[in-house]
């Protein structure tokens, strides 16, 4: 689909690369996310420039920023890919195995990789033909607008209390545990409270600004407090920190026992009657009926419960064809 202003075509690629663009401020990391060349989207981006009449992104001490014509630009853009979209999805015959479509998941790194490993797998076997791009979440990134303008599909999280104004599932839930090195004076004994709050502990740095985390949620409840002497800004490199150190980590099981089968880890039940931890699907109400977004939802919902086959949320089921 194209539309022309004086002698250049506006088509439905120069539209994606400049939402792209407008998102990364960098062509090299668009070139990226699109799988292109640098060269092919510095061209494309010679073409916005012609066909606006503007220079679009400018340098500046900080990097590359939009100009005011692009940023009056951005919404028009966005809305008219999602109109696109909207226009080829074919609400009664989508067929994974046929789709090229690209589908967009974010996720923070608290999830084990085996569960992102199963998605994949998953994804490729019966979606052949289509794109899976995973983006990363930071305490900064505003997941409900990204679901809002379409440029995010779902969002997995563990939020203590979920967004009301979206669709979600639970995906799984999962016990806490403490990982520790295997050499750790509590790693081959039960564990009491006391030792709890005697260990030294390494944290992730919180993963959001406004919501406290589930566990430190329920020790402040109890009134524990643990001695945290060394904070991870990644939950992926806190198992790393572990070996041959007195720190502990409290984390789910899944994601303890995939670490604990990579390093010389053990993994302790907790002296704390934490409840399950739930990690949830998040989705715009407009994606709702959506065939594409339906086969998704139940992809990640399918991969989710094989984690713990024989163990599902209390009162959840197989979602419905529309959850």
């Amino acid at each position: 689909m194209a539309t022309r202003r004086g002698n250049e075509a506006l088509d439905t690629y120069l539209i994606k690369v400049f939402c792209i663009l407008m998102a990364e401020r960098s062509v090299s990391r668009t070139a990226l996310k699109l799988n292109q060349s640098q060269p092919a989207i510095s061209v494309a981006l010679k073409n916005l420039r012609a066909i606006f009449h503007d220079p679009l992104l400018v340098r500046d001490k900080g990097g590359m920023v939009p100009t005011d014509r692009a940023l009056a630009i951005l919404e028009h853009a966005k809305a008219a890919l999602g109109a696109i979209d909207s226009m080829l999805e074919s609400d009664e015959d989508f067929d994974p195995a046929q789709s090229r479509q690209v589908f967009r998941i974010g996720s923070p790194d608290y999830l084990a990789p085996v569960f992102a490993a199963t998605v994949v797998g998953r994804f490729r076997r019966e979606a052949p033909h289509a794109r899976l791009m995973l983006h990363a979440l930071g305490p900064d990134f505003d997941f409900e607008q990204s679901l809002a303008e379409g440029s995010l599909d779902v969002v997995i999280g563990n939020w203590p209390e979920p967004p009301d104004r979206m669709h979600l599932s639970v995906l799984l839930e999962d016990e806490i545990v403490c990982l520790m090195s295997a050499d750790h004076p509590m790693a081959g004994r039960p564990m009491a409270l006391e030792d709890y709050c005697q260990a030294r502990h390494v944290v992730p740095t919180p993963y959001s600004i406004r919501q406290r985390g589930m566990i430190d949620t329920v020790l402040t409840s109890l009134r524990v407090e643990r001695d945290q002497v060394v904070e991870a800004q990644s939950f992926m490199l806190a198992p790393y920190l572990l070996p041959g150190t007195d720190l502990v980590f409290t984390t789910t099981r899944h994601f303890a026992r995939y670490y604990a089968g990579l390093l010389p880890l053990a993994i302790v039940d907790s002296p704390i009657d934490f409840p399950p931890m739930r990690f949830y699907q998040l989705w715009h109400p407009r994606n709702h009926h959506a065939p594409s977004h339906q086969w998704l939802r139940r992809l990640l919902a399918d991969c989710g419960r094989s984690i713990y086959p024989d163990r599902q949320p209390a009162g959840l089921g197989a979602p419905p064809a529309g959850a």
